[in-house]
């Protein structure tokens, strides 16, 4: 029996999968009709891989693997990426806004993460730095199952505008495209964790020194060179020290600059681990400015992620492209009409998110942020926007309104 694999949100708690999962091997899962009612029931369906037998439906019929390597390698707009994505219904509009409201300000609630994890990183204490590593990774997990878009916009519209406290606000965006990547992944539940836990602290030896050199106006000094080049070892030693024990956690940490290439299922389970946090690491990197250089647009901080160092389709970096979209929430695009738009949520397809125009056609503010439908052709995405061409405050609660 043909499969193919769906990504880990066709699961919605509470209402029934709409075609027979199978696992890889084309065993039945569950029915066609069976009720996902528990976060635990769905994390072990994900764990397991959940794929549809592809004469169920012709929503999934369409193959992404080759048609993402062709495409970018030929250069087409990441967009059309899209095509090659299976849509999967979202859940009703009231239960986004049940979990929304679950968590209170969206914005906030990370801003205050961004505290915690300012004091853990900068300062890690002894005592009970596993147990705080815990509680902060459990955190992110739950803001973005509350509503994954609203992290993305707060986290990347953080790092695309403000230099100061880059090393934290990179550590929390890494950890969280690495959840939504890994989410299309079989990966175990003991898996999704030590990821989560590498990516927060896989830069805990020279946290101070990233926050200097978002800030600095020269180049990177010989003496930092070595710090940067040897922080990947010298953070699993520094993590041994603090009392973790989680071998696969280590091991992530280490080697997150030293993955290789390739098939993700031939390296070993910590270089697997490594290897997304790296592609990640690379992505978040690119959407960074520092006073030295530009951020990138997020179509290219997309492309940077999924061609690998012989610029081939990478398979971590697919499942980040999957993960949060070729245009994320709280990137920039440009729209046919010229208008400049902010992403604000994700949509069904990779290359149809959810806009609002936030620059006249005349290059001038807009007053209040003007919702457009870009799958009509006036209002279509024509290319990224880097965030230094936009001179414009934002008021990410209100456009989480929106």
């Amino acid at each position: 029996m043909a499969v193919i694999q769906l990504p880990a949100h066709v699961l919605k708690i509470g209402f029934p999968v709409p075609f027979a999962l199978r696992d890889a091997s084309g065993h039945l899962l569950v029915p066609r009709g069976t009720m996902v009612s528990t976060e635990s029931q769905r994390q072990q369906l994900i764990a397991r891989g959940i794929y549809v037998d592809e004469n169920d439906s012709e929503q999934f019929k369409k193959a992404l693997a080759g048609k993402l390597d062709s495409m970018v390698r030929s250069n087409a707009l990441l967009g059309q990426i899209a095509r090659a994505t299976a849509d999967v219904p979202e859940a009703p509009a009231a239960t986004a806004a049940a979990a929304r409201k679950s968590v209170g300000d969206p914005v906030n609630a990370w801003n205050n993460l961004m505290l915690r994890s300012s004091a853990l990183l900068h300062e890690p204490p002894q005592a009970d730095f596993g147990s705080r590593v815990e509680k902060l990774e459990r955190d992110v997990v739950e803001l973005l199952d509350a509503d994954p878009d609203a992290g993305l916009l707060t986290l990347i519209h953080a790092t695309t505008s403000e230099l100061h406290q880059y090393s934290v606000t990179h550590a929390l965006l890494v950890t969280s495209v690495c959840e939504l990547a890994a989410r299309n992944l079989p990966w175990s539940a003991e898996w999704l964790q030590s990821m989560r836990r590498a990516a927060l602290t896989m830069n805990i030896a020279m946290t101070t020194l990233q926050d200097m050199l978002a800030l600095q106006d020269g180049p990177v000094t010989p003496r930092q060179r070595e710090v940067i080049d040897g922080h990947a070892g010298k953070a699993a030693r520094m993590l041994r020290e603090l009392g973790v024990g989680d071998d696969l956690w280590l091991q992530a940490v280490e080697h997150h600059h030293a993955s290789p290439p390739g098939p993700l299922a031939q390296l070993s389970p910590w270089m697997q681990l490594a290897r997304l946090i790296q592609r990640a690491d690379i992505f978040a990197a690119r959407l960074s400015p520092r006073k030295m250089r530009q951020a990138m647009p997020a179509i290219a901080a997309a492309k940077a992620a999924y061609l690998d160092e012989n610029q081939k389709a990478d398979e971590a970096g697919a499942a980040i492209i999957k993960g949060v979209g070729i245009y994320p929430p709280g990137s920039y695009v440009r729209l046919a009409s010229t208008e400049v738009a902010i992403v604000l949520r994700r949509g069904l397809r990779a290359n149809e998110p959810k806009v609002a125009s936030i620059i006249s056609r005349s290059g001038t503010p807009l007053g209040e942020p003007a919702m457009r439908d870009i799958r009509q052709k006036a209002y279509e995405i024509t290319g990224g926007v880097a965030p230094h061409e936009v001179k414009v405050r934002l008021n990410l609660q209100r456009l989480l309104q929106l």
